[in-house]
């Protein structure tokens, strides 16, 4: 095992804190919301995402009170959030093929983060936690999702109207924080390259 893996595992303990619990639940709840969401279960499937977007929201208030932020949870939870976002589009083509353009902008911001992540990995820079502005997004994404298949499952009304305006307003929330991401990503790859600069010249 290289030194990077060793840095993110550590401690065995940093495996079972309360906030990388909470994000192994969000990757556990993926798979029963897709069955769920594609035999049309659509009030279950909405509960599912509902419990992951919770938890989502409590990891990193417990990581911050427990003071149990760790390098494998900067780690995993980005991961789990892009998983469970790309699959809740993916299940929405199916539902709502008219949202499929903006989809495509939100699948297209998730695959260049995850790419600016890499990166970072390959300099030996050890990505950024998940700020506010990447939280908010998230929290906006899953309630669009809730309402448009709540307004479904429940009262059984549907307007792609509504699920394009929500929709809309999730890739503008979701593109603002690409945009914050990619300054903080720009800024960590430009003073790795001065410190490597200033070790070169001794």
């Amino acid at each position: 095992m290289d030194k990077e893996n060793k840095m993110i595992i550590k401690q065995k303990s940093d495996l079972w804190t309360v906030p990388n619990l909470l994000t192994y639940l969000r990757f556990v709840l993926v798979v029963p919301f897709v069955v769920l969401f594609l035999n049309e279960k659509y009030l279950a499937s909405a509960i599912c995402i509902g419990l992951s977007g919770i938890s989502d929201c409590l990891d990193g208030f417990f990581a911050r009170r427990l003071n149990q932020i760790t390098q494998l949870g900067k780690l995993l939870d980005p991961i789990a959030d892009k998983i469970t976002l790309i699959s809740v589009m993916l299940c929405m083509a199916f539902y709502a093929p008219n949202v499929i353009p903006i989809l495509v902008i939100l699948i297209a911001k998730d695959v260049a983060m995850l790419i600016g992540g890499v990166s970072l990995l390959k300099r030996k820079i050890t990505p950024p936690a998940a700020e506010w502005f990447g939280k908010l997004a998230t929290i906006v994404f899953y309630f669009a999702v809730c309402v448009i298949v709540f307004l479904k499952a429940v009262i059984n009304y549907e307007n792609l109207l509504i699920d394009d305006i929500l929709l809309s307003i999730t890739a503008v929330v979701m593109l603002y924080a690409l945009y914050r991401y990619a300054k903080i990503y720009k800024l960590l790859i430009k003073n790795d390259k001065a410190k490597k600069s200033k070790k070169s010249e001794y």
